[in-house]
């Protein structure tokens, strides 16, 4: 019998798949707003990509430098060959209209940093372009954790309005100031939040942001996420002064924690997970807030497999801090689409549950032999640094990944129409 958690695994890479291959897949329809620098940039790059997949070999591009390898990766030699011609050829124009603290300002530690974080990166990233002309996305830059902030507090009204309107007037700006909205219809602009509200950004005028590409960390595809437009953003909480949780690397044998999970009961998932495991077995060692003299990342670090339920929403910084500690994640949620799963296979590396398996838990994380657990914790080592955080970023870290991930998009514009 197979597991509900494997077909979903099954599924999830197949979406995935469906993606890379869309690179290679010759459409008949081509956009007018596609402009001859952007056809012919991404034109090579197609060929390129899709000559590494047929001949299987990798193009030497930078001495020294990583070499994705392995079945963590959907296609190894299309995700390197990807990542070079992204090096090479990405360039994004920065909007420079809009004062802090909503415009070009964003949270930089704690839980929605990685808004942030990208904001700043980019002006001084390789990535951005000197002229828009030689642009091949628009980024929006736009912090809905800011406008949540300094618009909404102290809140009176949780209406999406305010926020939405905000962010239509600075669309309507630019779109009159100059041509590069109007002729992609928003296609091949972006905006990055990780605020629980960003989804509700597009829900006032789903005309104006039918093309438009949103980098989430709310990734629900029940609530409109679409994974072949939209982006994936992982969610960090990165400590002040530090640019993320430690990174610990404790082998399987010294892991004597079987299942772990702390932290409060936010949503239906965690409530369903409490109500079946809260301190009711020794080896689902499933708490609320732990106390001062326990140390929450330390015991992640000593724990086999660390649970992953979605809060308020579906996204959860424990992947990420999973992964940090090397402890294989357990995906709780049904409609959550995991970062960079365009090119990683989490099928090798985490284990996913579906929230109606909550009660059968255990005995799905018991039928996955000794063996097989320790290829899925040396496979969450291989990853960790794709979920690094650096400044300035560098290749296939955190930031480059969502780079990445944005740039898959513009490869594919074309088939959105």
């Amino acid at each position: 019998m197979i597991h509900t958690s494997t077909i979903v695994s099954i599924i999830q890479a197949q979406i995935a798949l469906d993606l890379l291959n869309m690179l290679y897949i010759i459409v008949r329809y081509t956009p007018a707003f596609t402009t001859v620098h952007e056809k012919n940039t991404l034109a090579r790059a197609r060929a390129a990509i899709r000559e590494a997949v047929r001949s299987k070999r990798y193009t030497p591009y930078r001495k020294g430098g990583f070499v994705p390898r392995g079945s963590v990766y959907i296609n190894p030699y299309s995700f390197h060959q990807s990542h070079i011609e992204m090096e090479k050829l990405f360039r994004i124009w920065s909007y420079k209209e809009g004062e802090p603290p909503l415009f070009y300002d964003g949270p930089v530690n704690d839980i929605y940093s990685i808004e942030g974080q990208f904001m700043d990166e980019l002006r001084k990233s390789p990535f951005a372009a000197k002229d828009p002309n030689e642009a091949i996305a628009f980024y929006l830059p736009i912090s809905v954790a800011n406008i949540v902030r300094y618009v909404y507090r102290p809140y009176t009204t949780y209406s999406r309005l305010r926020l939405q309107n905000i962010i239509e007037d600075y669309i309507g700006i630019m779109a009159k100031r100059y041509p590069y909205w109007n002729r992609s219809n928003g296609g091949d602009h972006f905006l990055v939040s990780c605020h629980d509200w960003a989804p509700d950004v597009s829900v006032g005028n789903p005309k104006l942001f039918k093309n438009f590409v949103r980098v989430l960390c709310n990734a629900n595809s029940s609530e409109g996420f679409q994974p072949i437009r939209d982006v994936s953003l992982p969610e960090i909480k990165i400590p002040f002064g530090k640019l993320g949780p430690p990174l610990l690397k404790h082998p399987p044998e010294n892991r004597s924690i079987f299942a772990f999970f702390a932290g409060g009961a936010h949503g239906h998932v965690r409530r369903l997970l409490f109500q079946h495991w809260k301190n009711k077995d020794g080896e689902i060692r499933v708490h609320d807030y732990l106390p001062k003299t326990q140390n929450y990342t330390e015991l992640m670090s000593k724990s086999k497999f660390c649970l992953c339920p979605s809060g308020y929403e579906v996204a959860s910084p424990r992947v990420v801090e999973s992964i940090y500690t090397g402890c294989v994640p357990v995906i709780i949620s049904d409609s959550y689409v995991l970062p960079f799963s365009d090119v990683l296979d989490w099928s090798k590396f985490s284990i996913h549950v579906s929230v109606a398996k909550i009660p059968e838990l255990k005995s799905i994380l018991q039928t996955i032999s000794e063996h097989e657990y320790v290829k899925k914790q040396k496979r969450v080592m291989q990853v960790q640094r794709h979920f690094v955080l650096n400044r300035p970023s560098r290749p296939f870290d955190m930031l480059h990944m969502v780079m990445h991930s944005v740039w898959l998009r513009r490869l594919n514009l074309r088939l959105l129409g």
